[in-house]
């Protein structure tokens, strides 16, 4: 397991460890929370680019689809 060092004034660290200890964890355990989320966010953002791009406009109601399903 790698260690990560973050930099950040006295005032961000202490809301850092309150707000950790406030969810129940430790500073580690949010922070690489936190990081793996942001790097999700940015991933599914990408995606989500991606699809706009590709949208045909078609669109399908609520029971064409449970019909197709069906079927």
């Amino acid at each position: 397991m790698s260690t990560m060092t973050v930099r950040m004034n006295e005032q961000d660290a202490e809301l850092v460890r309150k707000f950790a200890q406030f969810e129940g964890v430790t500073v580690s355990d949010f922070a690489r929370t936190a990081i793996l989320e942001k790097i999700e966010d940015s991933y599914d953002l990408q995606e989500l680019r991606e699809a706009i791009a590709q949208d045909s406009g078609e669109r399908f109601s609520i029971d064409e689809i449970l019909s197709e399903l069906a079927s």
